[in-house]
């Protein structure tokens, strides 16, 4: 999976881990702003990466692995 992050997956999941992101019914909000990518925040959580629930985004164990390779 590794492999498959792009740039800017990377950033999302830094910006999660700094605790800059919110997700709001199926939108990712990054400094409460939609997140310019709009399947960015899908694409992360469906992979297992950020959390799934609604209000502050947090990174999954997945997450902090793949933000650390």
């Amino acid at each position: 999976m590794t492999d498959s992050l792009t740039h800017r997956d990377r950033a999302v999941l830094r910006a999660v881990a700094d605790g800059r992101c919110e997700i709001a019914g199926t939108a990712l909000l990054v400094d409460g702003l939609c997140c310019a990518d709009q399947f960015a925040g899908l694409r992360l959580r469906s992979a297992g990466l950020i959390s799934t629930r609604p209000g502050p985004a947090a990174l999954t164990d997945a997450g902090y692995e793949m933000l650390a390779a």
